[in-house]
C-alpha cells in the first residue's frame, strides 16, 4: 500500500475556506492546541489525509481530532463517518471525536483526554 497523500492540492482552496471559517468550538479547542501548549505537540487544523479533511491534526502521534457538530447529525452521517474513521485508521491513525457541546461544557475534560494519547 503506496502512503496516503497528506494535504493535496486539490483540497488547498477548501482547507483554506474552513481554516477561515471555524465553528465556535473549533475555534476554542484551537486556541488550546496552536503553538505547542499541549503537551509541546504541534497540531494543524483542517489537513487533508487522502480524500478527507479532518479537523485537528498532530503528525507526531498520528492523532486526528473530530469535532461533531449539527452537520454531523445529518441524515446517513453515520455510514460516511464510519468510512471515514476506517480509512484513516487503516493508515495507522488515531481518531477520537468529540461532541461540539461537550466541548462547551467541559474544555478541561477533552483536554484531559486528548493528553493521554499524546503520551
Amino acid at each position: 500500500m503506496s502512503p496516503v497523500k497528506i494535504n493535496r492540492p486539490s483540497k488547498k482552496k477548501f482547507r483554506k475556506a474552513l481554516r477561515n471559517s471555524m465553528t465556535a468550538a473549533e475555534a476554542v479547542l484551537w486556541k488550546s492546541l496552536q503553538r505547542r501548549q499541549l503537551l509541546g505537540h504541534k497540531f494543524r487544523r483542517q489537513i487533508s489525509i487522502g480524500r478527507y479533511i479532518v479537523d485537528f491534526y498532530c503528525p507526531a502521534c498520528r492523532l486526528v481530532i473530530e469535532l461533531d457538530g449539527n452537520a454531523h447529525f445529518s441524515h446517513n452521517i453515520d455510514v460516511y463517518q464510519d468510512r471515514r474513521t476506517k480509512f484513516l485508521q487503516k493508515q495507522g491513525l488515531t481518531v477520537i471525536r468529540f461532541e461540539n457541546q461537550e466541548l462547551k461544557e467541559n474544555l478541561d475534560g477533552v483536554l484531559e483526554t486528548i493528553k493521554r494519547y499524546l503520551k
